[in-house]
């Protein structure tokens, strides 16, 4: 949990993804010292020992960390069409606007 909040200090690691891994930390730590949970877990889901009870919160931690991952990359993906949409019209505005003669007070008088 150090490491973690010392990146966080460093803006190393953003404050949104921070939590996290804080969360992991801590279920990490109830479950080293919390044996009869992990025990108790092991029981509910069917597995035969309390090793397999771990990889498999494991595998489920980095899928659903995936998940997230893959969401936010969706989210970006999308954010910077947009984006590259917006930059065109605007350098397009900005060409029509070279190429045309601007107009001058004694113009808009006539």
């Amino acid at each position: 949990m150090i490491l973690i909040l010392e990146l966080v200090r460093k803006r190393r690691l953003r404050e949104e993804y921070s939590w996290l891994w804080l969360l992991t930390a801590v279920a990490l730590l109830v479950a080293v010292t919390w044996y009869d949970l992990l025990v108790f877990t092991t029981h509910i889901i069917g597995a035969v020992s309390t090793v397999s009870t771990v990889f498999f919160l494991g595998m489920v931690f980095l899928m659903l960390l995936c998940l997230q991952f893959s969401v936010r990359l969706s989210r970006m993906t999308e954010q910077i069409k947009t984006l590259g949409q917006k930059i065109a019209l605007l350098e397009a505005e900005k060409a029509e606007g070279e190429r045309s003669p601007p107009q001058t007070p004694s113009d808009s008088i006539e």
